[in-house]
């Protein structure tokens, strides 16, 4: 929990919310994508991970979240427990996760879909061990009509469902990866204020990825910049050099991702010589490559 006086993010000793240690990463078949990675997250943090379209970012999400084994049971802590090996750090909602998908995970029960025939009130009340003052808040945040029928509503409508019952349990650490981008603006400034509060209050740590920084300035407590599944930098907003004289996060990062595609599209592209060398190898340059992915 957090110490009384100390600022937003800042917690008594020395244990981190998030370990990882020498990670490494591929999908079958490719080449690897987080090699020898390392990241420390410490409790009440509020951290937004960024980088460009396929640089990792759901990736590590993921991998935070135990939906993708890594070699090592020690590689990846979270609570100081292997996400992977541990599955009660999810049962028991001290780990939260909420992506893209409209799905829930229950236990072992696995993912049920949100776009069913089903009320808001049947979906939010079916999660068990809930506090009730907690559920009342959450949905009068979200806005929601119990009665709203999931396969009709919006997709706006429908991701408040989700997001309310991914955040029913008092979650210590909440993955979060562009969970907002269906919501208007009212209900994602009144979003980013009780994650704010859960942090501050409870010491709970989020780790959220996104492209939309309106408001996060003075959100965020740090920033993660992923490229290409390298950890490029992490630090204290309040210590971002760039932010100092620029007091908007998105020109920040839009300089960032500029500079990394020029640069990329640099690397990519062959002299006469160097597409001689291909052909004589066997290997055509027009054929799908890693870098040429990362711009699809």
């Amino acid at each position: 929990m957090a110490e009384r006086g100390k600022a937003p993010g800042e917690f008594e000793g020395n244990e981190e919310s998030i370990r990882v240690r020498g990670m490494q990463f591929a999908y079958d078949g490719q080449a690897p994508l987080f090699v020898d990675f390392n990241l420390d997250i410490a409790p009440g943090s509020r951290c937004l991970l960024v980088g460009a379209n396929g640089s990792g970012k759901t990736t590590l999400l993921k991998i935070l979240a135990g939906k993708h084994m890594v070699g090592g049971k020690d590689v990846v802590q979270v609570l100081n427990h292997s996400a992977f090996h541990d599955t009660q750090l999810v049962c028991s909602g001290d780990l939260a996760y909420l992506g893209g998908s409209w799905s829930r995970t229950v236990g072992s029960a696995g993912e049920i879909p949100l776009q069913g025939d089903f009320s808001a009130e049947h979906m939010i009340y079916g999660v068990e061990g809930i506090d009730p003052a907690r559920r009342e808040k959450l949905i009068e945040l979200l806005d929601i009509d119990l009665q709203w029928r999931m396969h009709k509503v919006s997709d706006g409508q429908r991701r408040r469902v989700q997001i309310c019952m991914g955040l029913l349990h008092p979650f210590q650490v909440l993955l979060l990866d562009e969970v907002t981008v269906d919501l208007d603006i009212v209900a994602r400034m009144d979003l980013l204020d009780f994650f704010e509060e859960e942090c501050d209050q409870r010491g709970a740590t989020i780790v959220y990825a996104t492209h939309i920084f309106d408001g996060l300035e003075t959100w965020a407590t740090h920033l993660a910049y992923i490229q290409d599944g390298d950890l490029r930098r992490v630090e204290k907003l309040t210590e971002l050099d760039e932010l100092k004289s620029s007091a908007n996060l998105l020109s920040v990062v839009e300089s960032w991702l500029r500079h990394e595609t020029k640069r990329e599209k640099k690397k990519s592209i062959k002299s006469p010589t160097q597409i001689q060398k291909s052909l004589h190898h066997g290997t055509s340059p027009f054929m799908s490559s890693r870098h040429m992915a990362y711009y699809r």
